[in-house]
């Protein structure tokens, strides 16, 4: 298929599990707020509030990842097996008719999930806001406290140096992630340039979007022993990468575990002077939400990229002169492709199963913290519910795509 567009969104179909750290992060940094603000019943309002409004909003996007899990199926379970009936059949008007089903099916899911990204938009600003109450009200208490003592200023000393470590950790994450996105597009290059003499390739890219899921097909597909040799070293570069993210995001994770630790350290000492502690959880919810958000952005243009990818898809191949001449011949590498795209497409729809899951949880269970006032707490049993929850954010897994990530086992 000469001239074959890949439309490959997405390193790894399991990018959408993503979303289970931020949402399990979210309902425990509410937690965490609202045991600092124990003894101040209108931030305990305030927190209550938008906590339960943030439970209401996960339970929307567990419908639009519900929508993704059922779409996903239908492709899997309805559009890729009339395909094959097709293409064995040779009725490339079938499979126009399969194509467009599909693109319907793409775009009511893409207007789903771009309601919940506003809502997102507009939920983050409301917490914004109320971080800023908190700050004017701890404004306002402050004055009257005239000097902090040396604990607490060893304790802002230490947060300063782990906030510098994370913001380099940050900036270094970014980097490497920046890295790997010019390096897939580098793979992506490569293989477009195989897929020029390649039809098998070309097909097999269309519809298959994840690029770790087609370089053993680019192996397949190279011609010379200089093009398998730059592809590897393409992948071996890509691979030292991966891993370099990896363990970056673990690093990320444990500072900013630290760093959490080293705040509520600070809240206590405030806490303890009768004096009202920052929001820093509150903004620490909001960079979880961000990071919710972002990642429906994503899903948002992996779908719309499929939609492309099935136009193309049908106007290059069905509609096209491309497939419908060499049909007989490219019958074979045609269902092949389509066998290793229901498997691709299996692997998203289970991901996207996780994440409902999660979203099922967080809106059912995790904000029952919210039937008790913390005020109502003894000093003892603030501290076991603090330990406790500091415990669970200690057992959430950064980066849970890039260990499900099954692209790597695909291509042995």
């Amino acid at each position: 298929m000469a001239d074959s567009k890949l439309a490959v969104t997405q390193w790894s179909p399991s990018f959408v599990e993503d979303l289970l750290p931020a949402a399990e992060k979210t309902a425990l940094l509410y937690h965490l707020s609202y045991l600092c603000l124990a003894n101040f019943p209108n931030l305990e309002r305030i927190i209550r509030s938008r906590a339960v409004e943030t439970q209401l909003l996960f339970g929307s996007s567990d419908a639009a990842i519900l929508k993704c899990i059922l779409t996903s199926e239908n492709l899997v379970q309805s559009l890729f097996p009339m395909l094959t009936t097709a293409v064995e059949k040779n009725k490339p008007v079938l499979a126009v008719k399969y194509l467009a089903k599909a693109r319907d099916w793409i775009k009511d899911l893409i207007k789903d999930v771009d309601r919940i990204v506003e809502k997102y938009e507009l939920h983050t600003k409301d917490i914004a806001s109320s971080a800023s109450d908190v700050v004017k009200e701890k404004s306002d208490t402050d004055k009257k406290i005239a000097e902090q003592d040396q604990e607490l200023n060893a304790i802002e000393n230490t947060l300063n140096v782990l906030k510098s470590d994370l913001q380099n950790t940050n900036a270094e994450l970014a980097q490497t992630e920046k890295k790997i996105t010019d390096k897939t597009q580098e793979i992506q290059a490569f293989a477009k340039s195989i897929s020029q003499t390649s039809k098998g390739l070309g097909i097999f890219a269309a519809i298959v979007p994840f690029v770790g899921l087609i370089i053993k097909s680019i192996y397949d597909a190279v011609k010379s022993p200089e093009q398998a040799a730059q592809m590897k070293a393409l992948e071996a570069e890509l691979n030292n990468l991966i891993a370099d993210k990896t363990a970056l995001k673990q690093k990320q994770w444990q500072l900013q575990l630290q760093t959490i630790d080293w705040q509520m350290k600070a809240a206590k000492a405030s806490f303890d002077r009768s004096s009202i502690p920052d929001p820093i959880h509150l903004s620490e919810v909001q960079g979880s939400l961000t990071k919710i958000q972002e990642i429906l952005i994503q899903l948002k243009n992996f779908w719309e990229s499929v939609a492309q990818m099935l136009d193309y898809l049908e106007q290059r191949t069905f509609v096209g002169e491309d497939l419908i001449e060499d049909l007989k011949e490219l019958k074979d590498e045609f269902l092949k492709s389509i066998t290793a795209a229901i498997e691709a497409w299996s692997s998203f729809g289970a991901g996207c199963q996780k994440a409902s899951v999660i979203f099922k949880l967080q809106a059912k269970d995790a904000y029952k913290f919210l039937e008790v006032s913390p005020s109502s707490l003894s000093k003892e049993e603030w501290q076991k519910e603090y330990e406790d929850v500091k415990a669970q954010l200690g057992k959430i897994d950064p980066s849970p795509s890039l260990q499900s990530s099954d692209g790597h086992a695909i291509c042995q």
